[in-house]
């Protein structure tokens, strides 16, 4: 009788556990991964019945390559291929369009972007996909600045200010948790849920669930709560809203192969040169991640 109570115990188990895999990054040095990151970002302020739309557009080529591994923690390093960008405002036009491989003489934002690829910067990544750690976006910084050309310093401090918020270490950590940082902690099967959060510009709350699993590939969704708390020197933002996200990963190495990423925060935003006055503010965004090789 107690060795049937064992075997049923044990079957149990066994029932239990079926179904059950552990999502994980599992690479190896001298890997490399190639992802093609494209982003628009719509920004409405209204203000006294009219609205001022700006579109931001942003595409790119990132490579991920696996340098090693430590204590269980891979270190990659994250190099810029390519990056354009631009941007057009409903009341002026188009206000910037930079293509990063091509160097326009006189045009100082076209030198800053051109020396930002080829200089990778290194990633410490948990193989939960949490960004650990990041270095080298200091140096990354003070390359894109003494590229500029320019000569008085306050202009070279309000750029590399600049720079830092979007390009400096902790900036960039925080920037690419949302395509690394998906995986949880334990063993799940289809229909679980876990939750992550991460900070920065944009402070998310996320809960994701499994939707499905083959032997290659699995699916997962997301749905997030954000707070954006933005302050500039120039302007502030204070919104909050939510996002929804679809992932397609490789299993064997649990990278991204596609992933896609919607989001709405409403609320305001003050401009420096018109005081305390608030402006009801509205920001819709689509990123999309591809693996291209």
């Amino acid at each position: 009788m107690r060795s049937l109570v064992y075997l049923l115990f044990f079957t149990l188990c066994g029932n239990a556990l079926l179904g059950q895999s552990l999502l994980e990054y599992n690479l190896k040095a001298g890997e490399v991964y190639t992802i093609k990151q494209k982003a628009t970002q719509e920004i409405t302020q209204n203000l006294e019945g009219a609205a001022h739309v700006i579109t931001n557009y942003i595409d790119g080529i990132l490579e991920f390559k696996v340098v090693g591994e430590t204590d269980g923690n891979y270190n990659i390093d994250l190099t810029f291929k390519d990056l354009n960008l631009e941007l057009i405002s409903s009341i002026q036009g188009k206000m910037m369009e930079v293509h990063a491989k091509e160097v326009v003489e006189g045009d100082i934002q076209s030198k800053v972007f051109n020396s930002l690829l080829e200089h990778p910067v290194h990633l410490i990544l948990a193989r939960t996909g949490d960004i650990l750690e990041v270095s080298g976006g200091e140096e990354l910084v003070e390359k894109m600045t003494a590229s500029s050309e320019l000569e008085d310093d306050f202009s070279k401090n309000m750029m590399k200010k600049s720079l830092e918020s979007e390009f400096g270490s902790q900036a960039l950590a925080n920037s690419y948790k949302q395509m690394t940082f998906i995986y949880p902690k334990k063993n799940v099967r289809v229909g679980d849920t876990w939750k992550n959060a991460y900070q920065g510009k944009m402070q998310t709350e996320n809960t994701w669930t499994l939707d499905s699993l083959t032997n290659e590939h699995a699916v997962i969704s997301g749905k997030a709560n954000v707070v954006m708390d933005i302050k500039e020197l120039s302007s502030t933002m204070n919104l909050m809203g939510t996002q929804q996200t679809t992932i397609t990963t490789d299993l064997s190495s649990g990278f991204v192969q596609n992933m896609k990423v919607e989001g709405i925060s409403e609320g305001t935003s003050q401009i420096t040169q018109m005081g305390d006055q608030e402006i009801p503010t509205t920001i819709k965004s689509t990123v999309s991640y591809q693996l291209i090789k």
